[in-house]
């Protein structure tokens, strides 16, 4: 169906769940990466809100991936920025770790909520402190609203049950600025010089990744590795594009039949 469109001219690929799980790689993953070599511009997106950009090259480089810090564009990033657009101070729910990827953003007397995956501040203070300021008018952003991750030892709860909670609660929507909005896919994109129809996504989260993507106007590959569940792919209308075993099958698949 794709080919028939138009050439493929960017693939953008998912990073936990996709490429790896915590310090491991999908087996194969690495070598996968000779997609580099084809004639597309790669994107790395996530919306991992656990560690700031730094530290996520990091991991990915000790794990034998060759991947450049602005080839990867995060939730955080795109946070960030909109942070920076609305002129506001964030109270950060988000993980320490992912504190320097908000450098210079003023945060006292803060008249906005930022949530991302912050386990150690989802208790009942810092979630009511939450609410309040919500209450007062605080505008409520949702780094992204994932049900759950995939960790070594299990699926975890993600962001998005707090971030419910609180839009229940207070009876506001939240801004969601990663995955799957539509304005996060375009702005990955932006800079590659191509169009959403001209693009593919990888990933294992089906509404995230591949259902965002898909609305996005792009095609959508799913994974069976990280958080997938059998039966994922009925989740979303229209399904993907197609459903792989893991990353090195979807590389190949693009390899021999979208370039």
């Amino acid at each position: 169906r794709m080919a028939a469109r138009r050439a493929l001219k960017a693939v953008l690929v998912d990073l936990s769940g996709t490429l790896h799980v915590e310090d491991s790689a999908v087996p194969g993953a690495q070598e996968a990466l000779k997609l580099r070599r084809a004639p597309v511009t790669i994107r790395f997106v996530t919306n991992t809100t656990k560690e700031c950009k730094r530290d996520l090259l990091e991991r990915l480089t000790k794990l034998g991936f060759d991947i450049a810090e602005n080839e990867i564009f995060t939730s955080l990033t795109a946070a960030r920025n909109l942070l920076e657009q609305m002129q506001v101070r964030p109270l950060l729910l988000v993980d320490d770790k992912a504190l320097p990827d908000f450098t210079g953003i003023a945060t006292d007397d803060p008249n906005s909520v930022v949530i991302g995956l912050a386990p150690e501040h989802f208790h009942y203070e810092m979630m009511n402190r939450a609410f309040r300021l919500i209450l007062d008018g605080a505008p409520l952003i949702a780094i992204h609203k994932a049900r759950y991750f995939k960790k070594r030892d299990g699926l975890s709860l993600g962001p998005g049950g707090f971030v419910a909670g609180l839009e229940y609660a207070t009876d506001t929507r939240a801004t969601v600025v990663g995955k799957p909005e539509e304005t996060f896919f375009l702005e990955a994109l932006r800079g590659a010089g191509c169009a959403p129809a001209e693009a593919v996504m990888i990933g294992d989260d089906c509404r995230d990744d591949v259902g965002g993507a898909q609305s996005a106007g792009m095609q959508g590959i799913l994974v069976r590795t990280g958080k997938y569940r059998p039966g994922d792919e009925d989740k979303i209308s229209p399904a993907p594009y197609l459903t792989c075993e893991n990353f090195p099958e979807a590389v190949e698949h693009i390899l021999e039949h979208l370039l």
